[in-house]
């Protein structure tokens, strides 16, 4: 028997600073977790961008 204690199935976090270091990998972790996740960036389009693909390459649900 299985017990997922940690399951963000059909929730939404809204990470800041997700582009890259800490709040990528918190990020991951949500998204692993089962959450759709919102990446936000005060500075740079493009880092968005090629963060969001790096995020659904391994599956996570992702959207800038």
């Amino acid at each position: 028997m299985s017990i997922n204690l940690f399951d963000l199935t059909g929730k939404v976090a809204l990470v800041t600073g997700a582009v890259h270091g800490l709040g990528m990998a918190m990020a991951k972790g949500l998204g692993h977790a089962g959450a759709k996740i919102v990446v936000n960036e005060r500075t740079s389009l493009e880092k968005v961008n090629s963060a969001v693909e790096e995020y659904r390459s391994e599956g996570i649900d992702a959207h800038g």
